[in-house]
């Protein structure tokens, strides 16, 4: 979904992240705590973590935790919405990551899954509270910078991603992207609080 508000200065996309939603089925499943930047809460529902015992012992959870974060890196610092999930046998895009291949190697049908479900739930989410209905708020947002600054507000894009995480809040990655919790339009005054600041900066 996008939406560029009527003076064009400013072009949203708002969506969810099938890559995302895989590669954090992996980090909570492999009980990776505090990794990435930014550090998102676990996903809901929960994923059950897997035994990771055998990863201590042979040292493969602390190359797997930088492994995923250097993943989880280059997928947020590129446009999300173009971000393609490794693909079986050989997860090519994986390349040098062979600690994170074997835990995708292992998992790849159940995180698959569990990332296409709550896909089809966003659907059903986004649906359900009306069409353009972020992009409308954001574009009057946008409006209500503009008769603030009394100008037009520089052209921007920002690309919002929302996640099924147990927080309500959302994590600007600069320049251009919003990581947010599904939830939290639901709220517009904490809504607003985070994604305000953001709009004033970029316009």
């Amino acid at each position: 979904m996008s939406y560029p508000d009527p003076g064009y200065s400013a072009y949203f996309t708002v969506d969810t992240s099938e890559v995302l939603l895989v590669a954090l089925y992996l980090r909570d499943c492999a009980g990776l705590k505090g990794v990435g930047r930014p550090s998102l809460p676990p996903v809901i529902p929960t994923v059950r973590a897997v035994d990771t015992h055998r990863l201590a012992r042979t040292g493969e959870a602390s190359v797997l935790r930088v492994e995923w974060e250097a993943w989880w890196h280059s997928l947020v610092a590129h446009r999300i919405s173009g971000a393609v999930l490794p693909v079986p046998p050989l997860f090519e895009a994986l390349d040098g990551m062979e600690a994170l291949k074997g835990l995708l190697r292992a998992h790849v049908g159940a995180a698959t899954d569990w990332a296409e479900e709550r896909c089809a739930e966003y659907a059903l989410h986004a649906g359900a509270r009306g069409a353009d209905s972020m992009e409308s708020l954001l574009a009057r947002l946008v409006q209500e910078r503009e008769f603030e600054l009394g100008r037009a507000a520089r052209r921007f894009t920002l690309e919002v991603v929302e996640l099924p995480l147990g927080v309500r809040r959302a994590w600007w990655v600069e320049p251009d992207k919003l990581l947010m919790c599904q939830d939290l339009f639901d709220d517009e005054r904490s809504f607003r609080s985070y994604v305000e600041p953001v709009i004033r900066a970029l316009a």
